[in-house]
């Protein structure tokens, strides 16, 4: 079959390409336009780098989201709500109260230090060798993994949505795969105008792009819906997906229980384990992506002031809680739609791994025109997170090895160069890595997962104690994260039925109570004053505070996991309530305990100790302190969670 009769087949007709064209040009052209030097002025590393810091709280918001939501959320989260429900959703959710602790407790110090990335701070906090080896850690993962891994899966979607799978052309004598030049044409429109106007084309061009993502999004939601709805609307289709997915013979069917118990669905327990996508390990992979992560967390740094980053971030919680319905919802209707065949004729294509099933969705239940938008929602997914790829890798190359190491009295014009030179040697490096990385993966979303699992837990703990505890030493710092790595790895061998968020949470409690214990034993501390009487007061408190409700956690995981290792085989889930809380994975609570706990320890550690690591930052709690808007906002997020959990236990 050639490219034309595969594109004849597919549905779309060319209202559907004319509006993806107008939405490129317009996309590129916003971009070069946005990001141009302003009349008789060169571009400074800061303009370059952090927009000149005059993002505003909608832009940072905005920004966010189409940062992170790409192919791996429309194609791989879809993917896993496909086979294993609604319960991959706490991701996103969770997300939204993350954001929450990142805008008050941990995105105001980074502003107070004016820092470009997150490495910088790790050579302030610690010492040049810590920052240089995460400097040269963010790169690889960059490179290789997320620009890869976006790009492979943009293109896969792509490749679906237009039934091109499989299909070469011939060029100069070779046979060259369709997916490869969909990718190339992806790296291109991305480096466009984030390699020519850096972070302010970026994230203005964000803006744009995240009315397309959450609109073209909901659109085929809709559609998807309806269509389940059997002609009788979308209200129709949550309604008969939540009557047939909770009663009758899917009464344990895990599709639409945001907490999944393992005796009824243990695959989808292996991927979102029940109260540990609540409390467990997806608060690793939550604050180390978006407390820590580069390219996600500089949208924060370019932002006017502190408080509009603050707002932006509670802006961005409210746009992740509405994530779910866009990526996850589809995936189930295709799951719906997949064991009721009879009720759906004519279909076009197949769903033969899970991630094919939001490319599906599109190609068979969009109208004419609405097809055209749903493209141009997850054009819009992926190349957006592309260009903040690109542009996070320039400033980490840029400003923490070339302007550290190989020419530290470069001026401004030069540092723009090399980050716009970075950018594009980083994307030629992404389009010939890609096809030996990636491919013949099943499940995306999950397999990015749990890999950021092996390094996430030492993450959290390098990082969050180097901003929060006085005592974090540098040799504790090293250690932890070399301990992450290799017990990740290690677990991964020898427990591979545990689930992966379990693993992560253990590597975590092991990698604090070292962390704790070489800071403790670091010869280099040197004598410090205490905080302010009325700081160590409140310090104290809730430092009793938070370090008893983590021992209670962790007591009553161990009284629950020992309690049901002595019930006798008669006791079930639906007849024991012990039974039942370890169905549901009550473990976590040791994870969650040693978290809340962890907490406990550096405030009454920050309240008393008359020592500290010579790089420690001193305690200014007037940091966290917050305006009423944001008290409200995060209140909204709490209450909406909540309530969702409810409905959807």
């Amino acid at each position: 079959m050639n490219i034309l009769d595969a594109i004849s087949q597919s549905g779309f007709k060319t209202v559907d390409f004319v509006i993806l064209v107008i939405y490129l040009v317009a996309l590129v052209a916003l971009g070069l336009f946005l990001g141009r030097n302003k009349k008789g002025e060169e571009k400074s590393a800061n303009d370059y780098f952090l927009a000149g810091n005059t993002l505003t709280w909608w832009a940072v918001g905005a920004s966010l989201i189409a940062a992170n939501i790409s192919a791996e959320q429309f194609i791989g989260m879809s993917g896993t709500g496909y086979r294993d429900g609604i319960a991959t959703a706490a991701y996103e959710i969770m997300a939204a109260v993350t954001l929450i602790i990142v805008g008050k407790f941990l995105l105001p110090i980074m502003l107070k230090r004016k820092i470009f990335t997150i490495p910088q701070f790790l050579r302030e906090r610690y010492n040049d060798g810590v920052g240089l080896a995460f400097s040269i850690f963010w790169l690889i993962l960059y490179v290789f993994v997320n620009l890869t891994s976006v790009a492979w899966l943009g293109a896969l979607a792509i490749e679906q949505i237009l039934g091109l799978n499989g299909l070469a052309v011939s060029f100069l004598g070779m046979e060259v795969s369709l997916r490869m030049i969909i990718i190339v044409m992806l790296f291109v429109i991305a480096g466009i105008y984030s390699i020519y106007g850096g972070l302010a084309s970026v994230a203005w061009t964000d803006v744009f792009q995240v009315v397309f993502l959450v609109g073209g999004g909901l659109i085929t939601a809709y559609y998807a819906l309806s269509a389940v709805g059997g002609g009788d609307g979308f209200i129709a289709g949550i309604s008969n997906l939540y009557t047939d997915l909770t009663t009758g013979d899917h009464i344990n069917d895990s599709h639409f229980h945001l907490i999944v118990q393992e005796s009824h669905n243990p695959e989808a327990f292996a991927n979102v384990p029940g109260l540990v996508a609540l409390i467990g390990g997806v608060w690793l992979t939550n604050l180390g992506y978006w407390g820590f992560n580069q390219y996600i967390i500089q949208k924060g740094l370019a932002a006017k002031s502190v408080q509009e980053a603050q707002k932006g971030l509670i802006f961005a919680g409210f746009l992740k809680i509405l994530i779910p319905f866009i990526v996850v919802l589809p995936g189930i209707c295709a799951y719906y739609i997949s064991i009721h065949p009879d009720a759906f004729t004519g279909l076009q294509g197949s769903i033969n791994v899970a991630d094919d099933a939001y490319p599906w969705l599109v190609r068979n239940f969009t109208p004419t025109g609405v097809k055209g938008l749903s493209f141009a929602a997850l054009t819009a997914a992926i190349i957006s997170s592309l260009a903040s790829m690109l542009n996070s890798t320039s400033t980490l190359f840029t400003m923490d090895i070339y302007k550290k190491y190989i020419n530290k009295n470069a001026g401004d014009k030069l540092l723009v160069n090399v980050g716009r030179l970075t950018s594009l040697v980083a994307l030629i490096i992404a389009a010939v890595a890609v096809k030996p990385l990636l491919g013949g993966l099943d499940q995306a979303f999950q397999y990015i997962q749990e890999y950021s699992g092996f390094i996430y837990p030492g993450i959290i703990l390098v990082f969050g104690l180097g901003l929060l505890w006085k005592r974090a030493s540098s040799r504790a710092a090293v250690w932890t994260a070399i301990v992450t790595i290799l017990l990740g790895v290690l677990f991964k061998f020898i427990i591979p039925d545990v689930a992966f968020q379990l693993r992560a949470g253990y590597v975590f409690i092991i990698g604090f109570f070292l962390f704790i214990f070489i800071s403790y034993t670091d010869n280099h501390a040197v004598a410090c004053e205490l905080p302010s009487a009325t700081d160590q007061k409140k310090m104290l408190k809730w430092g009793k505070i938070l370090g008893g409700i983590g021992l209670f956690f962790i007591l009553a995981a161990a009284v629950v996991v020992i309690w049901g290792a002595l019930l006798p085989d008669t006791a079930t889930p639906e007849n024991h309530f012990i039974a039942y809380l370890n169905d549901i994975g009550f473990q976590a609570f040791f994870f969650f305990g040693v978290l809340v706990g962890e907490a406990g320890v550096w405030l009454y550690s920050n309240s008393r100790d008359k020592k500290r690591d010579p790089k420690g930052l001193p305690i200014d709690l007037d940091l966290f302190k917050t305006s009423k808007g944001y008290g409200w906002g995060a209140l909204g997020i709490c209450v909406i969670t909540v309530i969702l959990y409810v409905l959807l236990w």
